[in-house]
């Protein structure tokens, strides 16, 4: 082993934590993610030279990057500490680089937890960087420059100014697009259920449901044939025809992985995609924990791995036989199948020590940590752990010529759900739906009729997506991987307008289905879901030396340059907008129609030099928008409206109901004890700006948005962003602190 080393982590919480492990030849320090990338300025990549990319030491890294060199002139040997990923590669790779240590003298290290022992054992066994991981990280980089800075300017000379597109998030606008319209299309329909109430020789009184009539499956479609279905039984007699006693077994889920996390914390938690990663990357970074200083408490969360260390599975049933006994676990370690694409070097997301319950480190972690901690910690001990057992009981009723089926279920063994049960989509089938409990009844017994409660439904349109059932979508279709599921919804949400998110569901602005609607005639690859869920395989196979890099870039990119080509003769403009025929009430120019974030409006055709705008109603407000709430006081429809001084909740039916609420950010106000929630605001002159909910019992304010994210460095509950000539800086707003990032402009 060398003498002296360097060994760069990504960022200064990692130095903390390895360093303590770590003797004094060994020198920690961080590179705060990459050092280099593509020019924000041009598009860096020379599609006549092999697709050639131009990088270039970011701005804000150059006193990093020094700092660093000047450490490697001092050292034998370089040890490349990075995530275990293609951008972790990556980024080593860039770093070897530019610090000019001797190839042979570059080593690569990766752990899965950062913890002592798992820390010392990959020194033990150091490899090299992996250049196919580079290839697959600088094709996906490559392609997502063409593709983002050839669209963006389409849209700015088409559409509006400020617009862009992306590879593989205009895909994930589509799939929202496509499901409001299947919802806008859905026309409902009416049908009937009709339920027994029965009283048997032993109690409890139950509930039996009509499955057949004359053998034929139910099907009440109003309610007269409902009506006349239950005339015909007045006198007859219920009889048990047959009864079903079984046992039914409910497994635990796997282990959590990097997209079953994002869903889980949205549906469970609230927390989105992108607090849940930002999070989950304190957790793995290290916790101070105290005496026991810095320590990561669970493992790599970017993974698609649902495998498990044989250790870790010993010490989860260490824990379980302690606390519940040996019944709770099987004889072997369950085992669990991960999808195809999945990299099995990489582990399950789980504790990376069991011993640390969330109840022994609550102490050392915000409210957020520790509730994303535990539901870690849970799922997995859950998973290693034998599954729950019901006893089930269904009995069919004859009555006349109708069949009634009555069903239930008791819980006779509680196996994994001891420890941790999951959530479901709102919308999601249950297992079983039974009535309730059915006594002990023999086949030919005659039952009492207490009652027949008919039942009127209507068919529902799709749901709309939330994040967790978007990721999901995602995942199933092989569109992005783990590592990119965050960024996708945070740039299209958040960044772009292009999707509202009202509480958890997402639906498409008039901007995102417009903009969608141009895209789709002209890149029908771009856009389509098996092109996109194709290259990423593709992404793949350059990962694991089937592929060369810039094959794949240049098979996308002659089509892609081709389609670019027709758009650019073809596709209509709605810049300039339609002529209205009617007058500017300011300037006397002609007015047009055009379209906005908040859809469409009428400007007048002298602008700049004139700014007269209204909404197309006539009114100078945007249009409202729909939300899933009801209002609380007379129970119609909540929607959002935009005032003199930003945007709120009120309900549809003012003015006979004038109920009112502000829109929230979903971000807590800092201020101690303050209930309120960070909400967004216009001042008197226009300018927007961001205070507490209980204005004016609390006066807090910021004028830059804000962003749930907690701070890196002082683990504020969120940071805010700025846009600056062309870049994007996020900052820490508390006190004493001078966190500043320069954040990646948006491509969606």
């Amino acid at each position: 082993m060398a003498k002296r080393s360097l060994v760069v982590v990504e960022s200064p919480t990692k130095v903390k934590t390895i360093q303590k492990y770590l003797d004094s030849k060994f020198i920690v320090k961080a590179s705060m993610g990459h050092v280099r990338d593509l020019p924000k300025s041009q598009l860096g990549v020379d599609p006549k030279r092999g697709f050639k990319p131009k990088y270039v030491v970011s701005p804000t890294k150059k006193k990093i990057l020094d700092e660093l060199k000047k450490a490697a002139e001092r050292v034998d040997a370089l040890y490349v500490a990075t995530d275990p990923d293609r951008e972790g590669e990556a980024i080593g790779w860039h770093l070897a680089e530019e610090l000019n240590v001797p190839k042979k003298n570059v080593y690569r290290i990766t752990f899965n937890e950062i913890t002592e022992r798992a820390v010392k054992a990959a020194f033990l066994q150091p490899g090299k960087i992996d250049l196919k991981k580079v290839d697959a990280q600088q094709a996906r980089r490559v392609l997502d420059r063409l593709v983002g800075y050839s669209l963006s300017p389409l849209l700015w000379e088409k559409v509006q100014r400020g617009l862009s597109a992306g590879r593989v998030q205009s895909v994930a606008v589509r799939l929202i697009v496509d499901r409001e319209r299947e919802i806008q299309a859905f026309v409902p329909l009416e049908y009937w259920s009709l339920h027994a109430k029965l009283s048997a020789k032993l109690p409890p009184e139950f509930v039996a449901t009509l499955k057949e009539v004359a053998g034929e499956k139910a099907s009440l479609g109003n309610e007269q044939t409902t009506r006349e279905l239950m005339a015909s039984l007045d006198g007859a007699r219920f009889v048990v025809k047959n009864v079903t006693r079984g046992e039914r077994r409910r497994n635990p889920a796997p282990p959590f992985i990097t997209s079953t996390l994002q869903q889980e914390a949205g549906r469970r938690l609230g927390f989105t995609a992108r607090k849940t990663m930002t999070i989950a990357q304190q957790l793995y970074e290290g916790i101070d924990l105290g005496a026991e200083g810095a320590e990561g408490l669970i493992t790599y969360m970017r993974t698609d791995s649902v495998r498990v260390a044989r250790e870790a599975q010993a010490a989860a049933r260490g824990w379980v036989v302690a606390r519940l006994g040996m019944e709770f676990v099987p004889e072997a370690p369950p085992t669990y199948r991960s999808r195809g694409s999945a990299q099995e070097a990489h582990e399950a997301i789980r504790p990376s020590e069991v011993r640390n319950e969330p109840k022994n480190v609550a102490r050392f972690l915000t409210k957020d940590q520790l509730a994303l901690y535990r539901l870690i910690w849970e799922r997995f001990l859950a998973s290693q752990m034998m599954p729950a057992v019901y006893d089930t009981v269904s009995a069919d009723i004859e009555a006349g010529r109708c069949l009634f089926r009555a069903q239930g279920s008791t819980l006779k063994f509680k196996g994994f759900t001891a420890v941790y049960e999951e959530s479901r989509e709102d919308d999601a089938p249950v297992e079983q739906d039974p009535e309730g409990a059915v006594p002990s009844l023999d086949e030919g017994e005659v039952l009492t009729l207490l009652g027949l409660e008919p039942k009127q439904h209507f068919t529902q349109p799709p749901p709309r997506f939330t994040e967790a059932s978007l990721i999901k979508a995602l995942e199933e279709l092989g569109i992005g991987r783990p590592s990119t599921y965050a960024s996708i919804l945070g740039t299209i949400i958040n960044d772009r307008g292009y999707v509202h998110r009202e509480r958890r569901t997402l639906s498409p602005t008039e901007l995102g289905m417009a903009v969608t609607d141009k895209l789709i005639p002209y890149f029908q690859d771009i856009m389509n879901v098996e092109f996109t869920a194709q290259m990423e395989d593709n992404l793949d196979k350059i990962e694991e030396g089937e592929r060369k890099w810039v094959d794949t870039v240049r098979e996308f990119y002659e089509p892609f340059k081709r389609d670019l080509a027709r758009a650019k003769r073809e596709m209509s403009s709605e810049k300039v907008g339609e002529p209205t025929g009617e007058k500017c009430p300011e300037c006397g120019s002609e007015l047009l129609e055009k379209r906005g974030r908040f859809g469409k409006f009428m400007a007048c055709s002298s602008y700049p030099d004139c700014r007269y705008t209204r909404n197309i109603d006539g009114s100078t407000r945007a249009e409202d928008e729909p939300t899933n709430e009801i209002c609380p006081t007379c129970g119609k429809p909540m929607v959002i409206k935009h005032g003199r001084f930003g945007k709120f909740i009120a309900c549809s039916g003012y003015p006979d109901c004038k109920t009112t609420k502000p829109v929230t950010l979903g971000i807590p106000c800092p201020e101690a004890g303050c209930p309120g929630q960070i909400v967004e605001r216009r001042s008197r002159r226009g300018r927007t700006f961001f205070g507490c909910s209980a204005y004016p019992n609390c006066k807090f304010v910021v004028w830059q948005r804000p962003i749930p994210e907690p701070c890196p460095k002082c683990g504020a509950a969120f940071v805010t962003e700025r846009a600056l000539k062309g870049r994007v800086v996020r900052r820490c707003v508390k006190e004493g602190c001078d966190f500043e990032r320069e954040a990646e402009l948006p491509v969606a």
